[in-house]
């Protein structure tokens, strides 16, 4: 995990913020998370929302103002303070922490995340871990990459990730109580709606 913060802190130090990406860029990654990905939320201003990998809050500047409260977590303090200055808002609560281990103290009717299972090992757990800390009639939102690569190589850094499989998200969703509502396919990723009941 040690590489994967460095390189995100690197990204920082560099002046690289995903919130004020050029228009194409955004319409770029728009393919992994645009606005049909925010739609399957079915925000208002009662939810409480949960993002896995907030970063520097790329998503978060789209949503923290449609919800109740808003909650993102990630492992890089670097990031986490870019996040903090990007969404001023009363209603935001930002983590430095790691997901797997965090231990939550509430529940929240939406978690959605977005290119971040890639670096996480244990996806049953973390899943399972969404399941848990989803409330009753939660959503859970789930974007994964196509690519299978086992290293993403950023020029003069590489780091190493575990692929997502998108035959097995579904079970692992199965297996932790999850009801999958829709799968799609985007160029770029496969996009999970699921939740409970």
């Amino acid at each position: 995990m040690r590489e994967v913060i460095d390189y995100y802190d690197y990204l920082i130090d560099e002046g690289n913020d995903p919130v004020y990406d050029s228009a194409p860029l955004r319409e770029y990654m728009d393919k992994w998370d645009g606005q049909s990905f925010i739609d399957k939320m079915q925000l208002d201003n009662t939810k409480s929302v949960f993002e896995i990998g907030v970063g520097t809050g790329r998503l978060a500047v789209r949503i923290a103002h449609l919800c109740r409260s808003f909650t993102g977590i990630d492992f890089s303090q670097k990031t986490i303070k870019k996040a903090r200055i990007n969404i001023p808002l009363s209603n935001v609560n930002l983590i430095c922490d790691d997901f797997l281990s965090y231990k939550f103290e509430s529940k929240f009717d939406v978690i959605y995340s977005s290119l971040t299972f890639m670096h996480i090992e244990n996806k049953i757990g973390a899943i399972s871990k969404v399941a848990d800390l989803l409330n009753d009639n939660g959503r859970f939102i789930l974007s994964i990459d196509k690519n299978r690569d086992a290293f993403i190589n950023y020029g003069s850094r590489t780091i190493k990730i575990y692929p997502d499989d998108p035959a097995e998200i579904p079970q692992y969703m199965n297996s932790a109580g999850l009801i999958i509502y829709e799968m799609y396919e985007t160029e770029h990723a496969y996009i999970f709606s699921a939740g409970k009941g």
